[in-house]
């Protein structure tokens, strides 16, 4: 019994530090957190509209990364692994080190006699190696599947064809300067640049107090819950060298005398988190650069007023 109750306490060990090498493998945090957040109005609940293929009107010029400043958090960043990689390698080292200690006769204590053989330590090795070349393999599928041009999948009703949804964008953007004369697509895809800028350099200050003004209540308390998380954690994330490829509106409506307008955003940063004391990488990366795009929508009342961002949605 006892020498069975080892054997499941080091293979919930070997999951459990699994476990921790994949969420740090995953964490990309940037504003927002890489997750879908906020609000659509009515069209919470659907994906935003699939960009067409062709050239969008309705676009921003491609703008390289903007000097974010320098940050009060800023301290030097020793070369080496994340801490959770560190602290699950040290883990995982400690558990079949001391089983192997067991297995060759030294040391009795509560496990009895033999403790675990030699087979039950490749077992377990065995089970964390397999784990960690899946968590490792389904990342480099995803990062080829959203950053190397392969087919995406989205999630569109089959009546709803591209022309319908080109239609429906044109539609919406006429409402909107029916009750505002003075808006150019143009003008906003910038302002979605700058404010993109912006968001994301109040995020690495863990201060959104300079861009109160650009974000809807709920967003704003969705970053705050994200800042205070990482203020309590002692982390900061850093991101370093944006670059904004490319800005296309793709929805546009209006309802609840509100307007609606969400755009896709393509670009890349360096992404990656420390640690506030030892200025240790704890997640992300120094060196490659993350490509993403994201659906970013922004509200205001109709006819006018500041647009703020009422949700993020991850393509």
């Amino acid at each position: 019994m006892k020498k069975m109750s080892a054997k499941s306490v080091g293979i919930l060990l070997v999951v459990a530090v699994a476990a921790g090498l994949y969420f740090s493998a995953e964490a990309e945090a940037r504003a927002g957190g890489s997750r879908s957040s906020g609000s659509r109005g009515s069209r919470s609940y659907s994906r935003p509209a699939a960009p067409s293929t062709a050239p969008s009107p309705y676009q921003a010029a491609p703008q390289q990364a903007r000097p974010m400043g320098p940050s009060p958090y800023q301290q030097p960043q020793p070369a080496g692994g994340g801490f959770l990689r560190s602290m699950a390698g040290g883990l995982l080292g400690g558990m079949l080190g001391g089983m192997l200690f067991r297995s060759l006769g030294f040391g009795g204590g509560a496990m009895g006699g033999g403790g675990i053989g030699m087979f039950d330590i490749l077992l377990l090795a065995g089970i964390g190696y397999l784990l960690y070349r899946f968590v490792k393999s389904r990342r480099q599928v995803a990062e080829q599947q959203a950053y190397q041009g392969q087919p995406q999948v989205y999630d569109v009703s089959p009546q709803y064809t591209q022309a319908s949804t080109q239609d429906d964008l044109e539609r919406g953007l006429a409402h909107i300067r029916q009750m505002d004369a003075s808006f150019s697509e143009e003008r906003f895809c910038d302002r979605v640049m700058d404010d993109f800028f912006k968001i994301q350099g109040a995020w690495m200050n863990r201060d959104l107090a300079p861009i109160s003004g650009l974000l809807t209540e709920e967003m704003r308390r969705i970053f705050q819950e994200d800042i205070d998380r990482l203020l309590r954690e002692k982390r900061v994330n850093r991101l370093e060298n944006i670059a904004v490829r490319n800005v296309e509106i793709v929805e546009a409506w209006q309802e609840s005398g509100q307007d609606y307008i969400t755009t896709l955003i393509y670009a890349n940063l360096l992404d990656y988190t420390t640690d506030d004391a030892t200025g240790q990488v704890v997640s992300g990366s120094k060196s490659d650069p993350v490509k993403f795009e994201e659906y970013w929508t922004f509200t205001r009342p109709v006819g006018g007023g500041s647009w703020r961002l009422s949700a993020i949605d991850q393509k």
